[in-house]
This record gives C-alpha cells, structure tokens and sequence, in this order.
C-alpha cells in the first residue's frame, strides 16, 4: 500500500517523518476525512473550505485547491487501486526548531493516505453511551479538526473499542456537545434539533450536509443549547461523520430508539445516497 507524501508516492512502509516536525513536537497540524465514492471525492470543496481556515487560523501558509487535491487522489488510486476509499488529508507544521513559533509556518507537510471502504446501501445501527468525561473547550476561538485528539482519546477509552457504540459527550456545563467521532441529532414530530456550535463542538462538514438535505425534505432544523433530557424526549436519534455517514442510535443511556427503523433517518439516509450517486 502506499502513501502521497509532499508530492511523491511512498510505500506505507517507508514513510518518515522528522521529529522537529512541529506537528509531532507540539500538535500544530490538522486534517480532514472523507470518502471517495466510484473514484470521486464527496462534499471535497466542503472538506477544502474547513481545512484553509484552519490553516489560516494555525498561521500554516498554504491554501489548497479542488484540482491540486484531486491530483493527490489520482496518484493513490493509480498506487493502490481502491476506488471507494476512506481518505485522510493531513498537513502540520513542517519542520522548524525547536521551541514555540510565532511566525508562519512557510513549509508545511502534506501526507494523504487511503483505506478501503465497502459503499453500503442499508443503515449500521450503533448504542449511544452518555461519557462522564466531558467536551474539552476549543483550543482558540473554535474547534478544529487538528492533531490535539487526547480529549476524543480518553472518551475512547472510557466508552471502550465495541465499534456499535458511540459516546456522547456533554459539556462542562451539562449540555449535549458531540459523539467521539460524531456529531449527534434527534427528531421530534417534524423537527430536527442538534448542539450549537456554541457549545464547542465541530463543525462537521456531514453536520452541514445533513441540516441542508433535512431542509430539502421539509423538516424544521433547530441548532441550541440542550439537556439530555431534551434527547429523551425525542423519537429517533442519529450521528453523523463523513466515513460512517448516517448512523441510527437504538438507545442512549436508558432511552430506547427504533434505529433504523425510524422514519426520518430512513428519509435522511435515502436522500443522503442520492447525492452520492450523482
């Protein structure tokens, strides 16, 4: 298997990375998942939007467009030959001494890696556990999707490695904020409520696409603060993230949901296939 590494093809195996790396020294890096379907990147420019502000935002100078990216994934599936595939596209710092910078990063590393992914047509239900460790604040105005991982690390830990179970963290003042992996929604009547970004969670590129296509099928979408007994209250439930796509809760806590059984992640779920077709 292999690796695009700065412009080049490298076997898996003989990918290096420096230790003055200020990504591997001090978490200054981030990256973006997402999947190809038939060979074609879903919601790229989607992905390519959140990852240039972040990389304003790390003082990292460089921006990435559609087409240099898309050259990336053409040189890895020449490489590996997988069509549909999980992607991760991750750029830190660069090398630089050591010490903490203010100054720009001007030599960034760009790795881009791939795994297979079987596409599937019918929904993977998951059990939604409430963590007792909480949401970790962002690290600047917002959060983003960077190398500091350590606070979805121990909520791994805590919720265990069953891969049907998703936890669900709150925030350090009891409102519902996201899954380890995921960002978490719930129905009630014709209404679609999930977190505020104001509670610091991500702002998941599948979060946007989801609230979008629940418009288009005529559903309310509510963004606020909320208790889980708010979640209790609903009837059906669901995460979301770009590899797993729509993923129906069967329970939360003590509160049973019908998974993917439920109407409105049925309805949400077709929709979402539709675009990936297209």
């Amino acid at each position: 298997m292999y690796t695009y590494v700065n412009g080049e093809i490298i076997k898996n195996e003989d990918v290096r990375i420096s230790p003055y790396d200020h990504g591997f020294l001090y978490g200054i890096g981030v990256f973006e998942t997402f999947r190809t379907y038939n060979g074609q990147p879903f919601l790229l420019d989607e992905h390519l939007v959140r990852l240039n502000e972040s990389l304003r935002e790390l003082n990292i100078d460089l921006q990435l467009n559609r087409s240099t990216v898309e050259k990336m994934l053409t040189m890895l599936f020449e490489a590996n030959g997988w069509e549909n595939a999980y992607i991760r596209l991750n750029v830190s710092a660069g090398n630089s001494e050591i010490g903490l910078q203010t100054a720009p990063y001007r030599n960034p590393n760009i790795i881009a890696f791939q795994k297979p992914l079987a596409e599937s047509e019918s929904l993977v239900e998951k059990k939604g556990e409430w963590l007792t460790l909480r949401r970790n604040s962002p690290e600047g105005r917002y959060r983003l999707k960077s190398h500091h991982y350590l606070n979805n690390i121990f909520g791994k830990r805590e919720v265990g490695n069953d891969p049907k179970v998703e936890g669900i963290f709150l925030t350090k003042n009891g409102d519902v904020a996201e899954g380890v992996v995921s960002n978490i929604f719930w129905t009630q009547q014709n209404t679609l409520y999930t977190p505020a970004l104001e509670t610091g969670i991500l702002d998941g590129v599948t979060r946007q696409f989801v609230m979008k296509i629940a418009q288009e099928a005529g559903m309310n979408v509510e963004e606020g603060l909320y208790r889980p007994e708010h979640v209790y209250a609903a009837h059906e439930a669901f995460v979301t993230n770009s590899i797993q796509e729509i993923v129906p809760l069967s329970a939360l806590g003590n509160k049973m949901f019908p998974g993917a059984e439920g109407a409105a992640v049925n309805k949400l779920f077709r929709r979402y296939r539709e675009a990936v077709r297209l």
